[in-house]
């Protein structure tokens, strides 16, 4: 006997690929976000800067790269802050309030 919504589902984001840590580690750094520029405000009228997004994800990078775990600021894990912001970046650009700013713009809004 085959499950019925199997098929359906296989045509779905497979979102239980994504690790429970990282939803975890990723939500209390856009929940330190929330609290310095408020929650969703990328989707609240605001447009978000790609190059700007890019410059905290280098940021954090080369701290975590220099074996800074956890942010100074906010006490969380820099991959966290890393991970937030790439999800920013993809969301603000399925709803429209996305700067594509960088240098040589390839990857257009979808």
């Amino acid at each position: 006997m085959t499950d019925p919504k199997q098929h359906a589902a296989s045509k779905k984001a497979p979102l239980h690929l994504i690790p429970p840590a990282l939803n975890e580690a990723m939500a209390f750094a856009l929940s330190a976000g929330a609290k310095k520029y408020g929650a969703w405000n990328w989707r609240r009228g605001a447009r978000i800067s790609a190059m700007t997004y890019v410059g905290a994800i280098r940021r954090h990078l080369d701290a975590w790269m220099d074996g800074e775990d956890l942010d100074r600021e906010t006490n969380e894990c820099h991959l966290a802050h890393i991970a937030a912001s790439c999800a920013i970046l993809l969301d603000s650009a399925k709803h429209g309030t996305f700067i594509d700013n960088r240098p040589n713009a390839q990857c257009k809004e979808t």
